[in-house]
């Protein structure tokens, strides 16, 4: 009898939904809005001042993926930095201002490839539209235009009470008529809350009522785990609307986590190609191997790949061989030993002690084979249960 391959055919992925039609801008190179892919931003935690910490903050983010880097500018010491700042980073900068108008200007003269103005807690900053206006569209600058839940204009606190996803709305689009009255629309629009509920009301608003590119974000989101898990409801609730052109995850921990968080979410959501990936069962008593254990020294193991590859680590009978079937390359453990697949079909059946090596060897072939036939990079996609 002729075996039959049981690989699963691969199927194109479809996009989780239609993008909505926004105007786009150039944050440098990094395109952001009118159906570009979704970017991610992260923000530096050392004084800007600091230049040699600030272009080392960057570098490090830089390698882990981010495509935006802002950087704080509250004096003039950080103002002055700007210039070699931008000019010496991989990745385009932004300038966050807040409270001093003439910093935008510095920030402007000094080549960031957009900035970040909070009208808000701008002082006198409605009248000072005309000029920022005039000078960002002679520098081709863009103008993020990031409303916060924290700083809202009091006008309009009173007016509503509190943060509402009106207000946060309100406020955002009156600032940018203030633009718009001197003919300048390369803008983009942030409304962040705390609250996960509030903001994606807010954006979903937004959406309705303008098409500039919008910059999502859950603002203080907290320490890493409840930030994660903030951000993910958040931005995978808009994202998965087609609302949102660029990410960026606010948490309690250093910025490359960030970028991490970010990255996950847009893979998981299929709008980044996805690099590694690993799918595990959270085990139970069927389980007959240390499945924590392996998928750990596996994912060790791989780490450093630069392929999306989908690897298997499966520990019972029930979905074990299933899942590891569907994947690049999986094992199906049990009794003492593992049953290797490579594409859908068993290659080779080894004792538990050696199913690590194994695995990480035919992830090393099949890495190699990708690249040679010229797979797009990224980091590798390990699957395990």
């Amino acid at each position: 009898m002729t075996a039959i391959p049981l690989g699963v055919p691969e199927v194109p992925v479809r996009p989780i939904a239609e993008r909505r039609v926004s105007r786009r801008i150039q944050v440098g190179p990094v395109a952001v809005g009118g159906g570009a892919p979704v970017s991610v931003q992260s923000m530096t935690t050392t004084r800007t001042s600091d230049v040699g910490a600030t272009l080392q903050q960057i570098a490090e983010l830089t390698a882990s993926g981010c495509q935006i880097v802002r950087v704080a500018c509250p004096t003039q010491d950080d103002a002055d930095a700007l210039a070699t700042i931008a000019r010496k980073s991989q990745i385009p900068v932004i300038a966050d201002i807040h409270f001093q108008p003439k910093y935008v200007f510095a920030a402007i003269e000094a080549g960031c490839a957009a900035v970040r103005v909070n009208p808000g807690n701008i002082k006198q900053f409605d009248d000072r539209v005309k000029e920022i206006a005039r000078a960002a569209r002679d520098h081709g600058t863009p103008i993020r235009i990031g409303v916060n839940a924290g700083s809202l204009d009091r006008r309009l606190l009173q007016k509503y009470g509190k943060a509402t996803p009106e207000a946060l709305v309100e406020s955002a689009l009156w600032e940018a008529s203030l633009f718009e009255e001197h003919d300048f629309r390369d803008i983009k629009i942030s409304v962040k809350h705390n609250d996960p509920v509030v903001m994606i009301e807010a954006y979903r608003q937004l959406a309705e009522q303008c098409d500039y590119p919008l910059h999502l974000g859950v603002t203080e989101a907290g320490p890493a785990f409840q930030g994660t898990i903030k951000s993910a409801v958040a931005f995978g609730a808009l994202l998965s609307r087609g609302i949102g052109d660029t990410i960026r995850v606010s948490l309690s921990a250093p910025p490359v986590e960030e970028v991490k968080v970010g990255i996950q979410i847009l893979e998981s959501l299929g709008l980044r190609q996805r690099g590694l990936e690993i799918v595990s069962c959270p085990s139970c008593g069927r389980a007959q191997v240390d499945v924590y254990k392996l998928a750990e020294e596996v994912t060790a193991g791989l780490e450093g790949m630069e392929v999306p590859l989908r690897v298997a680590v499966m520990g019972c009978v029930v979905n074990g061989p299933g899942e590891a079937r569907e994947a690049d390359l999986g094992v199906a453990s049990g009794n003492g030993k593992g049953q290797i697949f490579v594409k859908g079909e068993v290659v080779k059946t080894v004792p538990e002690s050696k199913i690590v090596e194994t695995l990480i060897d035919e992830a090393m072939k099949l890495a190699a084979q990708m690249e040679q036939d010229g797979v797009g990079s990224g980091e590798p996609a390990v699957t395990v249960s």
